[in-house]
């Protein structure tokens, strides 16, 4: 019984102090914003002009681009493409990393086109695809998916070559076949890699997204940055970028850091 009091008040300590650093780390994150925040302010003061709004003229500009929607709805169309264009690049990504890594033949001849294509500009790519496909959705999402194909192949090689080999032995001894290795065997130990390829993942995507807009689109958040850009509308281009970016953040605190959290539970 005192065994069980013990334990019981060390669980409750440590999830205490969890929660306190938790606060604090929220506070901290909130002390830090409003000192950007008058620190942005104050710059706004000194400079006088139109191309450094302060916050309220940001925040004017943000209500402006929500009163009819256009806000909200440029973002969730700029979503679609991330999305589409992530879940391409991870399924096609993915496949090459793990044949690659489970086969040194291949590696060999293959590997080298991965460093080729992560040192390929991405602006080349995108422009490459509008040239040859025209200024379309599909070419717009497979410009982001080819640049982003190469890093989850190199994540998820680097993982498969690191596969465990008593595993692999294990599975041929019980006689598992090839879907149940894949399921059972090489997915669980790969599960690390591929939350680390998305986190990676997403920094990425988004940032190339915004570029396919503004050169080849016709709506989207990339497409309103070019709209404001052009008329010197730095309130609108800063009322994009910060609702944008938020978003993402959200996505990242949500979903993803979850996601590793729980893909790295097996190592435990």
């Amino acid at each position: 019984m005192a065994f069980l009091r013990s334990g019981t008040a060390t669980t409750g300590g440590s999830g205490g102090e969890a929660a306190r650093s938790g606060l604090a780390g929220a506070t901290m994150t909130l002390i830090s914003l409003a000192l950007l925040a008058l620190a942005w302010q104050a710059a706004a003061w000194l400079i006088d002009s139109p191309l450094l709004p302060g916050p309220p003229e940001v925040a004017a500009a943000l209500m402006r681009a929500s009163a009819d929607f256009a806000l909200p709805r440029n973002i969730l169309i700029t979503l679609g493409r991330v999305a589409a264009s992530f879940l391409v690049a991870m399924v096609v990504g993915a496949a090459i990393g793990i044949v690659l890594g489970r086969s040194k033949a291949l590696d060999r001849v293959f590997g080298p086109w991965l460093i080729v294509l992560l040192n390929l500009p991405a602006l080349v790519v995108i422009i490459l695809c509008y040239v040859w496909f025209g200024l379309t959705e599909a070419a717009a999402i497979t410009a982001v998916a080819v640049n982003k194909i190469p890093n989850v192949a190199v994540t998820l090689r680097e993982g498969a070559a690191a596969l465990s080999r008593e595993l692999d032995e294990m599975a041929l001894v019980y006689r598992f076949g090839p879907l149940r290795t894949l399921r059972h065997v090489v997915l669980p130990q790969l599960a690390p890699f591929f939350a680390a390829a998305a986190r990676s993942g997403l920094a990425l995507t988004w940032k190339i997204v915004l570029v396919v807009e503004l050169l080849g689109r016709s709506n989207g958040v990339g497409f309103e940055l070019q709209t404001a850009f052009q008329l010197f509308d730095v309130a609108t281009v800063l009322a994009y970028a910060l609702a944008f970016t938020l978003v993402v953040q959200i996505i990242e605190l949500v979903l993803l850091q979850p996601l590793e959290r729980r893909a790295g539970r097996w190592r435990r």
